[in-house]
């Protein structure tokens, strides 16, 4: 009976031993394979949809860092020139295209620019879209529709315009900027919401379909990310009340990433032919919640609602920088007015 307590134990931390060595071997492999099959990015023409700004440039940035042909589209003339003198600083070989990506004939026009240019197009990174913040009472049908467009069919149009070309070639990688509010319907903020539900989907759909033609998909899903971007958001119903609680909760590291940090994990995963990344650990949380317990998400958010502003019912558009308040525009909300600075927001 002695000797049979005291092996109980060692075969314990034998179990143990074994296990951890397991998961260290596991690791260590995939870490090798993952290099021995890296996707080599020098010299690849990459395309960023919406990145003259926020995660757009700082994607720009990593992808310069390692030899890419950069092209970046945007629609503000100005910002767009800005970003493309920060890549050249960096030595990019850069084209900044001023486009629309909602409108499906400057998407093509953008595409044959890049061949014209280069020859080939390598990468499409899907980043350009906006944000809604506002109680669902005063989303009328057309901020829907403009949403969508912007989130959802903007990708659809850059995708298609750019599969003939990845077909010719053989290959192509497909990088697509979701959101963690694709997987968790957000209150206030539900034609988002809706739009990356339906961009997620489009992505996985993708990923499924074109991985016979060599045709790889990751799809992103990012939670809150210090860019900046708060004062570029559309902003209805009670503004300044709507604009503090998104402005805020941006500026907690808890709730929000370093857009840097986001940018090398995103370009890692398209190195790695990653199927799927979720960038942060609350967002993992967060989905592996709603996976084990159906509907309790729905629950937290439903609480959550309880404390988020009433509609208001103004029923104008504005921008964040719009809608400051003087809490917004506090020591609280610093982090975010210098990521605005640092990622061409401003």
């Amino acid at each position: 009976m002695e000797n049979a307590g005291n092996t109980m134990p060692l075969i314990s931390k034998k179990t143990a031993m074994f296990a951890a060595l397991g998961v260290g071997l596991f690791a260590l492999a995939k870490a090798v394979y993952n290099e021995m099959t890296k996707y080599e990015l020098r010299g690849k023409v990459v395309l960023i949809t919406g990145g003259s700004r926020g995660l757009g440039l700082a994607m720009a940035r990593e992808l310069a860092a390692k030899g890419a042909r950069i092209v970046i589209c945007a629609r503000n003339e100005d910002q767009l020139e800005d970003a493309k003198e920060d890549l050249l600083r960096r030595g990019a070989d850069v084209l900044a295209l001023e486009a629309d990506v909602t409108i499906q004939d400057d998407v093509n026009r953008v595409i044959q620019r890049i061949l014209n240019r280069f020859g080939q197009l390598d990468v499409v990174i899907n980043n350009a879209g906006m944000m809604m913040v506002g109680a669902e009472d005063v989303m009328d049908v057309e901020e829907y529709k403009k949403v969508m467009d912007s989130n959802l069919w903007s990708a659809l149009y850059t995708i298609k315009a750019a599969l003939p070309q990845f077909l010719q070639q053989g290959e192509g990688r497909i990088v697509n900027i979701c959101s963690i509010g694709g997987k968790i319907a957000v209150p206030h903020m539900l034609p988002y919401s809706v739009s990356k539900f339906a961009m997620v989907g489009l992505s996985e759909g993708l990923g499924a379909e074109l991985k016979k033609d060599n045709i790889h998909v990751t799809t992103v899903i990012p939670n809150l990310m210090r860019t900046g971007s708060p004062r570029n958001v559309s902003v209805k119903g009670d503004h300044g009340a709507e604009y503090e609680w998104f402005k805020l909760a941006d500026s907690l590291p808890i709730l929000s990433q370093n857009a840097d940090d986001a940018a090398k994990e995103i370009i890692q995963a398209l190195e790695n032919g990653a199927n799927e990344v979720i960038l942060t650990q609350t967002a993992k949380v967060v989905v592996a919640l709603q996976g084990v317990i159906p509907g309790g998400m729905t629950s937290i958010m439903q609480l959550a609602n309880r404390f988020l502003p009433k509609s208001g019912n103004d029923h104008e558009v504005k921008r964040g920088f719009e809608s400051e308040t003087k809490l917004s525009k506090s020591w609280l909300a610093s982090l975010t007015d210098d990521a605005a600075v640092k990622f061409n927001e401003v």
